[in-house]
């Protein structure tokens, strides 16, 4: 018999109040797992440990195993992290920040935990992109998350253009992110290149303590003041009317 591979959201920044966003049940299983897999060890380390502090009965660091997967990881790498679950081991898919294969290279390895009939099994936790739609005031019952746009200026703008033309035509709020110290310049080209009327929503450090969400018309946002994102993670939408 295989182990179980757990899907383990992790929080969305620093946060002391681990029970505000991640379930007892989410903290107790984690703690009782020996096996992950995460695209940091180092970062990995530290959530595991932040949940240890609440679960006097985790596992002592010194016996658990993280391996490693990442961008730079290749597919043939992919079948020795689910090893130990062919075994018979338990294991935690650990994302860097929020759910696990959600923007996240670790869709891979669930893909092909399917293919060996490895049972998976995703956890509660903050999801930075639902909670940006649902706070959004945009279409919820239509989205689609487009990951980063292009960072040369002219690519960025056309692109731009396509996604507002797209949500006006299917009426679908489109979500994306930045590279979060150049959150103002994405902001400054939206509002730039989309219609007057169009809809945009900022939202930032989502589920922690500075938490931010505005959503304004493109114009609105032409003489509003400037969010406080500076390097800060931040989910952007728009939707054209």
């Amino acid at each position: 018999m295989t182990g179980t591979l757990f899907l383990i959201p992790n929080t969305l920044g620093e946060t002391e109040a681990l029970a505000n966003v991640l379930p007892e049940q989410v903290q107790r299983i984690t703690s009782q797992l020996d096996y992950f897999v995460a695209e940091n060890a180092k970062t990995a380390r530290a959530f595991l440990k932040l949940v240890g502090a609440r679960h006097p009965l985790c596992k002592p660091m010194q016996e658990i195993t993280i391996a490693e997967l990442n961008v730079n990881t290749p597919a043939a790498a992919l079948a020795d992290l689910l090893a130990p679950l062919l075994a018979g081991q338990d294991g935690g898919l650990v994302s860097e920040a929020g759910v696990p294969a959600v923007a996240d290279p670790g869709a891979d390895l669930v893909r092909l935990a399917h293919q060996h009939k490895i049972p998976v099994r995703p956890l509660v936790g903050p999801s930075s992109l639902l909670l940006a739609v649902m706070a959004s005031g945009l279409n919820g019952q239509s989205f689609a998350f487009n990951g980063y746009l292009p960072t040369d200026a002219a690519q960025r703008d056309k692109r731009i253009k396509e996604l507002e033309l797209r949500s006006r035509k299917e009426k679908q709020t489109q979500l994306f992110i930045e590279t979060p110290y150049r959150n103002a310049a994405m902001l400054e080209a939206l509002v730039a290149a989309c219609a007057p009327g169009t809809l945009v929503c900022v939202a930032t450090d989502l589920s922690l303590p500075s938490e931010t969400i505005r959503t304004m018309t493109a114009a609105q946002w032409k003489t509003a003041p400037a969010p406080d994102f500076h390097k800060k993670p931040t989910v952007f939408l728009l939707l054209g009317q």
